[in-house]
């Protein structure tokens, strides 16, 4: 049963889920500027994903839901807090530990698909492994493979596949080092909605069927629904959240949260 929107913008409902969390933010703060141009882009945030779910980020534009995720992913760094991968804090790690992490840890997904033109649909996928100097378990590719129907386009260069296609080569990448997280960034922004769908499904069915963790950022209230959980952002501070999310749930939730800012905004 979704959770109604009047409960998700409860800013006291709870934050994390009741499994082991795959990744987890404490007290997370990013500060962009300084002095009177200094903008909280998360103010605090205290959050967990947990492991073998599907979680989606969302809120209103600059409610800091990107800037959550890249900070999870070790993508940008925190101004205060810290951040959790499993058992170790990549809020300590250097430059040097934060790039293993991310070759070794955690696979990504973004908008733009990010494949190299010069190589084939193979070759793309098979490349942050062997950059890492592994050789991929050859079962588990063929699985990968097979399950989001790439067999017959591995030789293809991405000129040569359609978007969904190219976006199925990112899934399989950022799925064939078996990482803890895959972080997807709008993965869908750039496709057609039956397109996006397809692609929403394969992310769903691999942790269903695999027990992989993802945490989507997303403005899609169709593409939440195929989370488990919505986590609810606004003006860099947590918002709640939805679990088992219908569409309609999280549109209400957003239109709730857009309005509380709004009013918010008026009265400064």
């Amino acid at each position: 049963m979704p959770q109604s929107p009047t409960a998700a913008s409860d800013p006291a409902a709870p934050a994390a889920p009741a499994a082991p969390a795959a990744v987890r933010a404490v007290g997370l703060r990013k500060v962009y500027g300084r002095g009177e141009a200094a903008v909280a882009a998360l103010d605090g945030v205290d959050v967990s994903f947990a492991a073998g779910a599907f979680t989606a980020i969302m809120g209103p534009s600059g409610s800091g839901k990107s800037t959550l995720m890249h900070c999870l992913a070790g993508l940008d760094t925190a101004t205060s807090g810290q951040v959790w991968l499993g058992g170790t804090e990549l809020t300590a790690l250097g430059d040097r530990g934060l790039t293993d992490l991310r070759r070794d840890r955690i696979g990504f997904v973004f908008q733009a698909f990010n494949l190299l033109p010069v190589l084939t649909a193979e070759e793309n996928l098979l490349l942050p492994v062997q950059l890492a100097g592994r050789t991929p378990e050859a079962a588990w590719m063929r699985d990968v493979v097979h399950r989001l129907g790439l067999t017959d386009r591995l030789r293809h260069k991405p000129s040569q596949l359609s978007g969904g296609q190219q976006q199925r080569v990112a899934v399989a990448r950022a799925l064939l080092p078996r990482p803890d997280v895959v972080f997807a960034d709008e993965p869908t922004g750039n496709l057609d909605s039956r397109t996006g769908a397809e692609v929403l499904s394969l992310l769903r069915s691999s942790v269903r069927e695999t027990g992989q963790t993802v945490v989507m950022v997303t403005h899609d209230p169709v593409a939440a629904s195929y989370a488990d959980r919505v986590v609810l952002l606004v003006d860099g501070t947590l918002a709640g959240e939805l679990l088992d999310p219908t569409p309609d749930a999280v549109a209400d939730a957003l239109a709730t949260l857009s309005s509380v800012g709004t009013a918010a905004t008026r009265g400064a």
